[in-house]
């Protein structure tokens, strides 16, 4: 093998499979390791924007995605992508055969189906990541075709190909590193906050989301007596939200804002509760800062992810979920009291948040992909092992 460590990433679509690969290549990075890196996704997906911004080498394949349950209205783009997905593996191994990486990250989505295929047949190592507490249909493709398998929960060990769960190591999932690093005392000042009473960070995702909106419009004029509220609403619903009757003694506890960007540490590190979706990004988040939350997962998405990863926190302690499919406000209000009137209970939760995190997660998948390629032996655990918290 080459001194220069040549890594082919590739996932992406969404967040969740964006960010723990541009992480890990941070880490990789940090390492001043030479290498070079090509990354290989959809054209429409984030990973082409983030990869763009980052600099990193970009090469767009077409493929189709994979529908566990297809419905009438999805029949002629299920007939679509039986023919997309061939010409995406043609396009990947083409691609992969080209590059000839030392070893390849996939991070899941459809598209890192392709590249799976290409890595297996140019006989080049695979490190595959699952994010969520079970395994995706794309990544239960490549668990039987990875040399490795990343997984960010234990639990996620189960939902594994029984021949592949000997390939598995848990590693955690790789979370920004600055979000470690927030100032408390500079969000209270952005904010104008008081030390009164506890602080709740409400966050949607960039975008927002209109349930999670809608039910804290509901409960805001109650939920103001004994807390304030930073509220990353979405673009689309800040006027909306502005907009939003409340008491004039009480309404200077409410600070929607269409957007968290740079801040976004400094807010982790100043909220004493975060209601927030469970999707695998910002489960890692909350459990890496060890934060108390309400989880309100979206549903449906693909196997129920959400509601699984909110079950799983619930069930450790670490948060109050919301898994009914119409939750109300009045369900919310209910599970943010007992946090708001008892700081012991927002320490104990955090505290059990903070056991399901993995600090050292970027770090771990790193080592993994070091081994895979040759680069010596990984620092962490073997097979299976839970690794250090």
């Amino acid at each position: 093998m080459s001194r220069t460590l040549r890594l082919l990433i590739t996932g992406g679509g969404t967040g969740g499979h964006t960010y723990p690969a541009l992480t890990t290549l941070a880490a990789v990075q940090r390492r001043q390791l030479p290498h070079d890196v090509l990354w290989v996704g959809t054209a429409s997906g984030l990973e082409a924007r983030i990869t763009a911004e980052h600099g990193i080498p970009f090469k767009a394949i077409t493929t189709g995605k994979l529908r566990r349950r297809p419905n009438l209205r999805e029949l002629g783009t299920n007939i679509a992508d039986v023919f997309r997905i061939p010409v995406g593996v043609f396009q990947a191994i083409g691609h992969a055969a080209r590059f000839l990486p030392d070893v390849v990250l996939s991070t899941g989505g459809y598209v890192a189906v392709p590249i799976g295929v290409a890595a297996k047949l140019i006989r080049r190592p695979l490190v595959m990541h699952e994010q969520t507490t079970v395994v995706g249909l794309a990544n239960r493709i490549l668990a039987r075709l990875a040399t490795r398998i990343a997984l960010s929960h234990e639990s996620s060990l189960d939902h594994l190909p029984a021949s592949a769960r000997a390939k598995a190591v848990v590693t955690g999932n790789p979370i920004r590193p600055e979000l470690l690093q927030g100032n408390r005392a500079a969000a209270y000042d952005l904010f104008g906050l008081t030390f009164e009473v506890p602080l709740i960070y409400v966050t949607g995702g960039a975008q927002g989301s209109k349930q999670i909106n809608t039910l804290v419009a509901e409960i805001l004029p109650r939920l103001l007596q004994h807390a304030q509220v930073v509220h990353q609403c979405g673009p689309a619903w800040i006027d909306q939200m502005r907009a939003v009757e409340l008491p004039p003694a009480l309404a200077d506890r409410y600070h929607p804002v269409p957007y968290v960007g740079g801040e976004l540490a400094d807010l982790f590190a100043a909220a004493d509760v975060v209601i927030s979706r469970s999707g695998a990004g910002t489960v890692s988040e909350l459990t890496a800062i060890g934060k108390p939350s309400v989880l309100i997962p979206l549903i449906p998405t693909g196997g129920d992810e959400q509601r699984k990863n909110a079950r799983y926190l619930a069930e450790a302690g670490a948060a109050r979920a919301l898994l009914e499919p119409r939750p109300t406000g009045e369900m919310l209000l209910a599970e943010l009291a007992p946090l708001l009137a008892d700081p012991e209970l927002r320490h104990m939760m955090g505290q059990a948040a903070a056991k399901l995190g993995r600090l050292d997660a970027a770090e771990a998948l790193c080592d993994l992909l070091m081994e895979a390629a040759g680069h010596g032996a990984p620092s962490h655990p073997g097979p299976g092992a839970p690794g250090p918290r």
